[in-house]
């Protein structure tokens, strides 16, 4: 994303994107529903949504739904550009160290989109997970 206008648009389209997963989310727990989408190196945009469960260890969260549709629907080459995370409440929200794991997994370049108590922010994954880690 060389250009600040092209990175403001894909933030754009992809908070747009991630704000109607989030109406989707299964949350009757914590009442917190968030919402992703990512951008493929192929230009497809992805959502995914939170989705609880009654034993909380295997609840997943919107990025991982997201990241892992697009695997399922474009295979393990997937390479994530951008990811955006929002949530119902318009809370500051980041991707948890999991999450981050995954989105470096197929991403290690990707961009984050997300509220922090200071606004937006857009940082590389590699600045929220600094020592992120590939076996390939």
């Amino acid at each position: 994303m060389p250009k600040r206008k092209s990175t403001n648009e894909t933030r754009e389209k992809l908070v747009d994107a991630a704000r109607t997963a989030a109406k989707n989310a299964y949350a009757p727990y914590s009442k917190f529903k968030v919402g992703a989408s990512l951008l493929t190196s192929g230009g497809e945009i992805v959502m995914g949504c939170n989705v609880e469960n009654a034993s909380y260890g295997v609840t997943n969260c919107a990025e991982r739904t997201a990241i892992f549709r697009a695997v399922a629907q474009w295979g393990p080459k997937l390479e994530i550009r951008a990811i955006a995370v929002v949530n119902a409440g318009n809370a500051p929200c980041s991707p948890c160290g999991a999450c981050r794991q995954v989105i470096y997994e197929f991403g290690p370049k990707a961009t984050v989109f997300f509220l922090s108590s200071n606004g937006w922010e857009e940082l590389p994954i590699a600045d929220l997970l600094p020592h992120g880690f590939r076996l390939q």
